[in-house]
């Protein structure tokens, strides 16, 4: 039987450097979700339908490097409210997670409507400041142009755009487990993380 990981969290959490580490710690394959809804979020800005985006989208979208702007993340954001859209993407997440060698994957809805049968459960989060400050040095550090205030006012947008969604909300799986991460550095975030999911291969 695959294994499967599924690790969800709001934006700047930590969850996306949690799930990378977890899955070369345990040899698996990861998947970044968001990326898929950011891609379609790129092509909307392009004029191409979101339905449309998402039902034609392939591996190769996935590697654009425009996908980590903050304007892609928005469009990502009002794109994955849209049903249509979240059932195009569907089977490209599960068909992943089925993987023979094991798989983490990590977005918002893993647990609760991906995955809900996954083995392994997390929910990554942290304070919306200390989220928009990571975000922020991020953004800083890559050139763009922006304010500390700028950011967390566009957390907390997508924090409600998420979470308020009629389709698969953000919010943690009955059975998984939280990891706040506000006060914790990447090593003992990490380390958490691998705690848990090895207390759980145990139990499988």
């Amino acid at each position: 039987m695959p294994f499967t990981i599924a690790i969800d969290g709001p934006a700047a959490a930590g969850k996306g450097t949690i799930s990378k580490a977890v899955a070369a710690h345990f040899g698996f394959a990861h998947l970044d979700t968001g990326l898929l809804y950011r891609a379609v979020g790129a092509k909307t800005l392009k004029g191409v339908d979101a339905i449309q985006a998402a039902r034609a989208l392939t591996p190769k979208d996935l590697e654009d490097d425009s996908l980590r702007t903050p304007e892609v993340a928005q469009a990502a954001s009002k794109v994955a409210v849209i049903a249509e859209v979240r059932a195009a993407l569907v089977d490209f997440q599960r068909a992943f997670a089925q993987r023979s060698g094991g798989a983490v994957l990590d977005g918002r809805d893993i647990g609760t409507v991906i995955c809900p049968d996954a083995p392994a459960k997390l929910f990554v989060t942290a304070s919306a400041e200390v989220r928009a400050e990571r975000r922020f040095r991020e953004l800083e550090g890559k050139g763009h142009q922006t304010s500390f205030a700028d950011v967390l006012a566009d957390v907390i947008a997508r924090d409600e755009r998420d979470m308020n969604r009629a389709e698969a909300p953000l919010k943690p799986a009955q059975d998984a487990v939280t990891i706040d991460t506000s006060t914790l550095t990447i090593e003992k975030a990490v380390a958490a993380a691998i705690d848990v999911i090895d207390q759980k291969r145990k139990d499988a």
